[in-house]
């Protein structure tokens, strides 16, 4: 899909999983492409001590640029889990050498967000924090970035607040989604919650016309292109 609507995109790849596919993370690279850390283990950060944390993502970093041959910037937490209670965390990033992260949602969420966070991109110490991308209305933040939402709101609904967010804020927005929301024939997972069942499998086998949509109303690009200064 990227390569018919000529879009580059950032990929926030996990370290175990490109140890066993090494050769898509070398594509990835080849065809323009960002590679960016998604850490190792996939764990989240708020789970972990900064001692921990630190080793997987140092971890992830150094086997993705081994790979890659070339630096990797970025760092993305699993479910966005750097927040208020461990903004230790962007001390461990700094250390391991990244440049930014996208690893805060400022919504309300049961399992993460910092919704009194800044909206737009803004430095924390030596790194800049990319957070995901919301729409201020009703003095409430909406989420605006993929996912599961996505999935669940119409699209006109998901193409207005982009484009308001566009127009209106004059922000640049950040989309994300995971490979296996565009895979409608995956296994199904018995014996979890509904609500769980809900959020994973939800319009997934709409996902896919709706990202070629997106893709053909809105020009995208690479994270490092398009906020880190030298870009």
């Amino acid at each position: 899909m990227l390569d018919q609507h000529g879009t580059q995109a950032t990929f926030f790849t996990l370290g175990w999983v490109a140890e066993r596919y090494p050769a898509l993370v070398r594509r990835i690279v080849a065809e323009g492409h960002e590679l960016a850390s998604h850490g190792y283990g996939h764990e989240r950060a708020s789970d972990q001590t900064d001692t921990a944390f630190f080793a997987d993502i140092n971890l992830a970093k150094l086997i993705l640029e081994d790979l890659a041959g070339q630096e990797v910037k970025g760092y993305r937490a699993p479910s966005f889990s750097i927040g208020a209670k461990n903004l230790w965390a962007f001390d461990c990033l700094e250390r391991a050498g990244y440049r930014y992260s996208s690893s805060i949602y400022p919504i309300r969420h049961d399992h993460y967000g910092m919704p009194e966070a800044p909206r737009h991109a803004h430095p924390v110490g030596g790194l800049l924090e990319i957070p995901a991308t919301t729409l201020r209305f009703l003095n409430r933040n909406w989420p605006a970035s993929g996912g599961g939402y996505f999935r669940l709101m119409p699209y006109g609904l998901s193409r207005w607040m982009l484009r308001r967010i566009n127009h209106v804020d004059k922000l640049t927005a950040v989309f994300y989604f995971h490979p296996w929301e565009i895979d409608s024939d995956q296994p199904r997972i018995r014996d979890i919650s509904s609500k769980t069942r809900f959020r994973h499998y939800v319009n997934i086998h709409r996902m896919e016309a709706r990202l070629q949509r997106l893709l053909g109303d809105f020009r995208w690009g690479r994270m490092d292109h398009l906020f880190l200064c030298e870009a």
